[in-house]
């Protein structure tokens, strides 16, 4: 029997701007998209070209997003940390739990960074 894992669902405030965000900032295409599920909501599919699983954005306007701070990230991985990094800054993004010398320590350190999306889940940046 084969297993795969096939996608996560957060919930999104504004689907339009989380959409927009995500492949923006970390080069999400959409795959597709529900103007009402069967429970109500607007879905959005999304993916990263060469990866598997998907990322799925779900809006309902009666629905408040809200969740305990640090519960859900999700993590993406990239070629060069550093040049991602200066990308996301050149978007005026703020590159998350590192100190002002972070470019230095990534050399010799573990790379690794934060983002935050515009419903406050953090999305995790590794370097393959």
């Amino acid at each position: 029997m084969k297993i795969t894992f096939d996608h996560t669902r957060i919930r999104v405030s504004n689907l339009e701007a989380s959409i927009d965000w995500y492949k923006k900032t970390c080069g999400f295409e959409v795959l597709r998209r529900t103007d009402k599920s069967p429970s109500g909501n607007e879905l959005a599919h999304l993916k990263i070209p060469d990866s598997d699983h998907k990322l799925e954005l779900t809006y309902s306007p009666d629905f408040k997003v809200e969740f305990p701070e640090d519960l859900v990230h999700t993590c993406i991985r990239v070629d060069d940390i550093i040049a991602y990094c200066d990308y996301l800054e050149s978007l005026d993004l703020s590159i998350d739990l590192w100190p002002s010398n972070w470019r230095e320590k990534l050399i010799d350190g573990k790379k690794m960074a934060f983002i935050t999306d515009p419903d406050g889940y953090e999305v995790e940046i590794l370097e393959h």
